[in-house]
């Protein structure tokens, strides 16, 4: 039941899903390919996805700080991630472009604190953060659509990295 509520939320999305141009100053100002997702978010398919594989070598360079370091470094990411993402958006005058993904490395970075080292957290906390991305349940529909600017932008795709930190945390408990 849940697999074809999902298959049909994402069937009706991609049918509905276009994708704005890239802006030209995506190659040239470095802010704007900071907030591209250092450019992945130029792929024209999935740059959400794209965005948080981009991710993961930077989680790589960040998970053997302590924890409560790592916390800090992703507190400061996601509000600079917000401002950078608010920036950009007033820059290209489009509101929270599709392929501005910074917001997903803020939301993979939530998901992944206090993971096991290992490939399979890595891909669990991927699978899973990109999941309740897609899927936006509440309250991570509600800040997509009525929080905006750089604050809307990351609010939810840290939300939605909450939730996945959740299941992951159960997971790591089970396992």
């Amino acid at each position: 039941m849940v697999i074809n509520i999902f298959a049909r939320n994402f069937l009706e999305f991609m049918r509905d899903y276009t994708v704005p141009p890239i802006p030209p100053t995506l190659w040239q100002n470095p802010l704007h390919f900071i907030a591209f997702g250092f450019g992945s978010g130029a792929i024209p398919f999935a740059p959400g996805t794209f965005g948080t594989l981009m991710a993961i070598p930077f989680y790589l360079a960040m998970r053997s700080l302590p924890i409560t370091i790592y916390i800090i470094v992703v507190a400061i990411i996601a509000v600079g991630s917000a401002w950078i993402c608010q920036r950009v958006s007033d820059d290209i005058q489009i509101r929270d472009h599709q392929g501005m993904c910074l917001d997903e490395f803020a939301g993979y970075f939530v998901t992944m604190i206090g993971a096991p080292h290992g490939v399979i957290w890595i891909v669990l906390g991927f699978i899973l953060f990109r999941l309740f991305d897609i899927w936006k349940p509440w309250p991570v529909d509600y800040l997509d659509t009525h929080v905006h600017g750089g604050i809307g932008m990351v609010l939810d795709d840290v939300c939605a990295g909450l939730y996945a930190l959740i299941i992951l945390k159960f997971l790591t408990w089970i396992i």
